[in-house]
């Protein structure tokens, strides 16, 4: 019996050691990625884009506030952050001291749903057989987003949430489309369809989910760069497997980093926090990404991530 009895007390052992290192180590092991995208003209200058996601920012996570700040030192052409930024009515001056050091920089930014609507106590293991989308079924936003974005527009940031804009990167002429979270049907393409402008050196589409019949009008409409975040990578994943889930339409392959979606560039960015009820990352880290525009090649195609 004793013998019988050795197998569960291990494996429980293990479960533990595992909840561990997903909540505490992973969790807080931020990385930077970089990615080379062959997208400009040839003889035009590179330019750089940082590109944050998923914060769901609460007061305490001081080694998450700190890590953001650090970025500063990269002197990015522009910052773009694609929402889920906070999760509790308390984080917008936690988040703004995060992203002090990056606010003298161009920035642009949409929401997600986690900026609108305080994270709620669920079972995460719903996630294995279905989206969050129905979670969703509140009617007024119970946190301050309205709050949120004026602090942002207020440093200089553009809101891009069903909307379009045009801005100076470096030496280009950059065109930004953008929509509001998919997630929450809070999305309206057609108030922003319509040809991108050609004459543009770089030609921009921003969203919190990659939703593939956004991703599908963006590029029909000629933007040339997407970005994304929402997945949160897959968040648990299956090493030598990848992600379990994506949270969304997007197939498990494209969860997050660099890939393709009909003619243009796709970036999605696996994030840095997670809802704080659920606290835990597996073979999936934080992470935000340094984006360095090239100009194209004749039959240049890809892109490349720099370790």
């Amino acid at each position: 019996m004793r013998k019988a009895a050795a197998v569960p007390l291990s494996l429980f052992g293990v479960g533990l050691a595992g909840l561990a290192y997903a909540s505490v180590v992973e969790r807080n092991a931020f990385r930077l990625r970089r990615f080379d995208v062959p997208v400009l003209e040839p003889g035009q200058r590179p330019v750089r884009i940082l590109h944050l996601s998923d914060l769901h920012l609460t007061p305490g996570r001081r080694r998450l506030i700190d890590w953001v700040r650090s970025l500063g030192a990269l002197n990015p052409d522009l910052v773009v952050n694609t929402g889920d930024s906070i999760s509790h009515p308390d984080a917008i001056a936690p988040l703004m001291h995060a992203l002090e050091p990056l606010l003298s920089r161009p920035g642009l930014f949409v929401y997600g749903s986690n900026d609108m609507y305080e994270p709620r106590p669920k079972n995460p293991a719903r996630y294995l057989w279905r989206t969050s989308k129905a979670d969703y079924g509140q009617k007024i936003p119970t946190l301050p987003w309205e709050e949120l974005g004026a602090a942002m527009a207020a440093e200089g940031w553009l809101d891009m949430n069903n909307t379009t804009a045009r801005l100076k990167v470096g030496d280009l002429d950059v065109a930004v489309g953008g929509i509001h979270d998919s997630h929450i049907n809070l999305d309206r393409y057609d108030l922003i369809a319509g040809p991108a402008p050609t004459a543009a050196d770089l030609r921009l589409g921003v969203m919190h989910s990659p939703e593939p019949r956004n991703l599908t009008r963006f590029a029909a409409d000629g933007y040339q760069l997407l970005l994304a975040g929402h997945t949160h990578g897959g968040q648990l994943c299956v090493p030598f497997y990848g992600a379990l889930v994506t949270n969304c339409g997007i197939d498990r392959a494209r969860v997050k980093g660099m890939s393709r979606h009909d003619s243009a560039y796709l970036h999605v960015s696996a994030g840095l926090g997670t809802s704080p009820y659920a606290p835990v990352r597996f073979a999936c880290y934080p992470e935000a990404s340094l984006l360095t525009l090239m100009p194209r090649r004749r039959g240049d195609a890809s892109t490349h991530e720099v370790r």
